[in-house]
C-alpha cells in the first residue's frame, strides 16, 4: 500500500467528482500511475461504519466494470459459485482475506466485523468492489 499524497487526493476528487472521504491508502494504481483503488478505514471520521475497504476510483476501470455488470456476468458467477466447490472455496478465502486486511488496520468496528464486500462469501452482488479487492490483493 502506498501513502496518500495531496496530488493523489486531488486526482481522486477529479475521478469521483466529489471530495474523497477518509482515504487511508492507495491500494492499486493504474499503469499511468494514477490512483485506481483506494483503501478506506472501516469507520469514517464522522463515526459512520464503512465496510467498503477497497473502492475503485478510476473512471476507465469503473466504466469497464459497469459494462461487465450489464452482460449478466454476476448471474453467471452466482450459478458457478453454487455448483463449483473449488471456486466457492476460493471465493470464501477471498472474503477472509478482505476481512483480515481491513482488520489489520486495528480499527474495531463490530457493525461490519464479518462483512466483506460484493456479496462475499456466498454470492456476487457488486462487481466494482470485487474487482477493487482483486486489484488491491494482487495476483497471489
Amino acid at each position: 500500500m502506498k501513502a496518500v499524497t495531496q496530488s493523489d487526493l486531488d486526482c481522486i476528487q477529479s475521478q469521483l467528482g466529489r471530495t474523497p472521504r477518509d482515504v487511508h491508502a492507495i491500494a492499486y494504481r493504474c499503469p499511468c500511475g494514477k490512483p485506481a483503488v483506494v483503501e478506506t478505514p472501516p469507520r469514517l471520521g464522522d463515526g459512520t461504519p464503512f465496510p467498503t475497504f477497497y473502492y475503485a476510483t478510476c473512471p476507465r476501470l469503473t466504466a469497464v466494470i459497469s459494462t461487465l455488470e450489464t452482460t449478466g456476468l454476476m448471474g453467471d458467477m452466482n450459478e458457478r459459485l453454487a455448483t463449483d466447490a473449488e471456486l466457492a472455496g476460493a471465493y470464501h478465502a477471498a472474503h477472509d482475506d478482505y476481512i483480515a486486511a481491513r482488520s489489520a488496520l486495528g480499527i474495531d468496528v463490530p457493525e461490519v466485523e464479518d462483512v466483506s464486500a460484493g456479496g462475499m462469501p456466498t454470492r456476487v452482488k457488486c462487481l466494482h468492489s470485487l474487482v477493487a479487492h482483486s486489484l488491491a490483493a494482487g495476483p497471489d
